[in-house]
């Protein structure tokens, strides 16, 4: 892991990072000694790792709750290049758009593409950010992701033992049942009601398929970007309660 910049506000450290070709950020508390929980955060489709919901999201987990939070750019998402396959999946997106057709199905497949490359990715950029003194090795992890977020991160948590619970949700069953079988950490999960992407069967689905012992559906009325803003403050108390209040519980095992 290369640091690229260094910039501190409010309180906040900001440090952007190369890890091989993997673009990414890390924010931080300013000055504060000793290890920190760390939070991953997911951007949606679209979007890159300082889109504008994602730094106000992780300035809040930082001074709020005094997490480490760290995102990196999803392959052919903010400053990685696409693929051919990209680049053909983004314009049938967009036909369909433009044709008035159902676009669940087709997003969920781009997503499992995207998955399979940002998997490995995510893995060995939590090796390198727990080599860092201000995260730290066997501490607990949570992963926050929605939509495309949710796409790549019910995955990944499938198949990384390190993390400690998960946000996700504005996702389907389709493809991501079987991931969300072998998740076992505590689960929120947001649904928006009137959800014109994911269709609300295909959502409660996913929900249904989760395997922890403890998980909380927050549905909401409303279209598939518009989860209301007081979600926050609901995430930074579960992350709270699982990365701090029972983090040192959860590093034992």
């Amino acid at each position: 892991m290369r640091f690229i910049s260094e910039t501190t506000s409010n309180g906040v450290s900001e440090r952007l990072f190369t890890l091989d070709d993997i673009p990414g950020v890390l924010w931080s508390p300013a000055d504060a000694a000793g290890s920190h929980p760390l939070v991953l955060l997911g951007h949606g489709g679209g979007q890159h790792k300082k889109a504008q919901g994602l730094v106000a999201r992780a300035h809040r987990y930082v001074t709020v709750c005094g997490f480490a939070v760290a995102a990196i750019d999803a392959p052919g998402h903010g400053d990685r290049p696409r693929t051919e396959q990209d680049e053909r999946s983004v314009a049938d997106i967009r036909e369909r758009v433009a044709a008035g057709e159902p676009l669940g199905p087709q997003i969920a497949r781009y997503n499992a593409a995207l998955a399979a490359r940002a998997v490995p990715e995510w893995q060995a950029t939590l090796d390198a950010l727990q080599e860092l003194d201000c995260v730290g090795a066997g501490g607990p992890v949570g992963f926050w992701g929605v939509s495309m977020g949710s796409g790549i991160g019910v995955p990944f948590a499938a198949a990384e033992p390190r993390i400690t619970a998960g946000v996700f949700g504005l996702a389907g069953g389709e493809i991501l049942t079987e991931a969300a079988a072998r998740i076992t950490v505590p689960v929120e999960f947001l649904l928006q009601w009137d959800d014109e992407v994911v269709p609300r069967d295909s959502g409660l689905a996913l929900f249904g398929a989760f395997a922890s012992l403890e998980k909380t559906l927050h549905a909401n009325p409303g279209r598939h970007a518009r989860v209301p803003a007081f979600e926050l403050d609901s995430s930074e108390r579960f992350l709270t309660r699982h990365l701090v209040e029972g983090g040192a519980s959860a590093a034992a095992r």
